[in-house]
């Protein structure tokens, strides 16, 4: 038995590790590699093994940097099927159709470009038909039910508390007469978070192969978060602005709507004009409905009292789909907020509603996750006062708020807790999913509670299990 390393080792986006039993290869997650534009065509166009060699795809959720690049995989000979939990199932249809299409879009721009000058035209990483064979791969598993995804792999999906349909994946292992117990985290969600139940802490652990994104720090309380959105959109308000929050379609945006819900609910805001202004988000917003088996108590008990039915829909709020809805938002005057994609500033409708708002300092900038590096939101993060979007420059005028307590992956104390549960069976627990300084402070505080051997592989690594 081996597990090696191919994506999401030593930086947190990118998720692809593999495991090899009885002669048979289990990759869990085919993630995308988020980073400096370049770097990141080259590091998502080729595997540093063969697909077709590949029998089982097991995917812990529907984010891009785990999910993104199937259709890669599929269309590079990956002959097998791809099991997730029925929610996950539905949200990456979307994910991939919406990433193919916007594959095929640049790379219609660019080759126009090229045509120009003359140059070799560019293929897209994976098109829109492709992005349908891989969803059409989907195999759905409830959460809690065993399946074998490949002989001598008996598998189970756990609650993770991430995004909808997020899974923590439970292996147990035979070969040769030998068994253990694997456990992949999947990215870990927060304890107490609305809409989502809790996550699963792990049980009779071999082997824990664990996410740390914010191995070094612990967030603010959600409601605490909550207390500083309201005190920004009351000074922003008060000027006339427009707050405009980058969030990711999954899971962040529909939190901040079910946020505003309840402050507006309460009267703590005004019912001043709320837009989503992403057709994706719109989308897997719908999905959500859809999966209410997934929502934890406290979301039900808001149900049925909620006048709307709905914990994603209340007056004076609208989803936009089509581009002169959106266009339209940005002729109008404050006091409003805007949630667009995407959650790094990347892409899509945000980057237009900042070159709209960053200029005027009456407006406001919204960051509620974690910023890749070489990103625009990075550069936000940073306090740059100049940025460039669609090759022009801006000068940053408008307040740039941070705000981590909206984060879905655990602080440091639940990250604990969460490998702990696994203590002292669990024989080695490895880290994945984080940069350098995140790692180093959680492998610490986890040798400190008994883990005999922690773990911080780099790419390409194998380990004998």
């Amino acid at each position: 038995m081996k597990l090696s390393f191919h994506g999401a080792a030593q930086t947190v986006t990118g998720s692809r590790h593999l495991v090899s039993l009885n002669g048979q290869r289990l990759l869990l997650d085919c993630g995308l590699f988020q980073g400096r534009r370049k770097e990141t065509f080259a590091r998502n166009l080729k595997f540093d093994f063969d697909p077709k060699t590949i029998d089982a795809v097991v995917l812990s959720h529907a984010h891009l940097d785990h999910c993104g690049n199937l259709p890669n995989l599929v269309r590079r000979g990956y002959p097998g099927v791809i099991h997730a939990t029925p929610s996950t199932t539905h949200i990456t249809d979307l994910l991939l159709q919406d990433a193919a299409e916007i594959q095929e879009a640049d790379t219609a721009y660019l080759n126009r470009k090229k045509r120009r000058s003359g140059d070799e035209p560019v293929r897209p990483l994976y098109t829109v038909s492709d992005a349908a064979e891989a969803t059409r791969r989907l195999s759905r598993q409830s959460y809690g039910q065993a399946f074998e995804p490949v002989p001598g792999a008996q598998a189970r999906l756990i609650e993770a508390g991430h995004i909808l349909g997020s899974a923590g994946v439970v292996l147990d292992l035979e070969e040769k007469g030998r068994s253990l117990r694997l456990m992949f985290s999947g990215d870990i969600g927060r304890p107490d978070t609305p809409i989502l139940r809790d996550p699963v802490l792990p049980q009779d652990v071999d082997i824990l192969l664990m996410e740390c994104t914010y191995g070094d720090k612990n967030h603010d309380p959600l409601d605490r978060c909550a207390e500083d959105c309201l005190d920004l959109f009351r000074r922003v308000f008060d000027r006339g602005g427009k707050v405009v929050i980058p969030a990711f379609a999954v899971g962040r945006t529909q939190l901040i709507v079910y946020t505003l819900h309840q402050m507006i609910d309460r009267g703590d805001l005004p019912r001043i004009p709320v837009f989503v202004d992403s057709p994706l988000a719109t989308d897997v917003t719908d999905v959500f409905r859809r999966h209410p088996e997934d929502y934890d108590e406290e979301t039900h008990r808001f149900l049925q009292t909620d006048p709307h039915g709905t914990a994603f829909g209340f007056d004076h709020l609208r989803y936009t789909r089509n581009v002169e809805e959106s266009k339209a938002i940005n002729d109008m005057t404050g006091p409003l907020i805007v949630i667009a994609g995407s959650g790094m500033v990347e892409s899509g409708r945000v980057l237009h509603h900042l070159r709209h708002t960053i200029g005027d300092p009456r407006n406001a900038v919204l960051l509620t996750s974690w910023m890749a590096p070489h990103t625009l939101g990075r550069r936000l993060l940073e306090g740059r006062k100049e940025i460039r979007i669609y090759g022009e420059t801006h000068e940053v005028h408008a307040e740039v708020v941070s705000m981590q307590g909206f984060s879905a992956h655990a602080g440091q104390d639940f990250l604990i807790r969460y490998a702990s549960a696994t203590l002292p069976r669990a024989k080695k627990v490895i880290l994945v999913h984080g940069e350098a300084g995140p790692a180093s402070a959680l492998g610490e505080r986890l040798r400190q509670a008994g883990a005999e051997d922690v773990l911080y592989p780099a790419q390409g690594d194998e380990i004998d299990l």
